[in-house]
């Protein structure tokens, strides 16, 4: 019984951590882009626009492993995932918008829903190809 209560609870904390990580991302969107990081190295701006693709990449995972705890992930909840993950980047681009020293682009946009369309299409792979499989043989 105990193990039960323990594997509900971690359960809960799993599908909290999406909710955090939006919480996080909001957070880090209301600083300047140079007030969380800033390496002072010459491709400084570059790095940053790369975390655009993982950072929304990391929402969407974060859902499927959430769905996946809670024993619902299938391919509805894989795209409500990415949807999910997608609609907030545009959220929070529109947040950036209000914010001094922050700017809102539809490039910026972009490369948060690339992130997330690449990061779906690796787990729709893996899916398929755990799907085409069958189940696995233990012998």
């Amino acid at each position: 019984m105990k193990a039960l209560r323990n594997i509900k609870i971690i359960s809960i904390i799993i599908m909290i951590l999406p909710l955090a990580y939006m919480g996080f991302i909001w957070y880090l969107s209301s600083k300047p882009s140079d007030a969380v990081i800033n390496t002072g190295l010459p491709f400084d701006r570059l790095l940053k626009e790369c975390l655009h693709l993982i950072e929304f990449a990391v929402l969407y995972l974060l859902w499927v492993i959430a769905f996946t705890a809670v024993g619902r992930f299938s391919r509805q909840t894989n795209k409500l995932s990415a949807a999910i993950s997608v609609l907030y980047a545009f959220a929070d681009e529109l947040h950036q918008y209000f914010i001094p020293c922050r700017s809102a682009t539809i490039t910026d946009l972009l490369k948060d829903t690339a992130g997330v369309v690449i990061a779906y299409l690796i787990i729709k792979n893996i899916r398929s190809r755990k799907i085409a499989s069958g189940p696995s043989n233990t012998h």
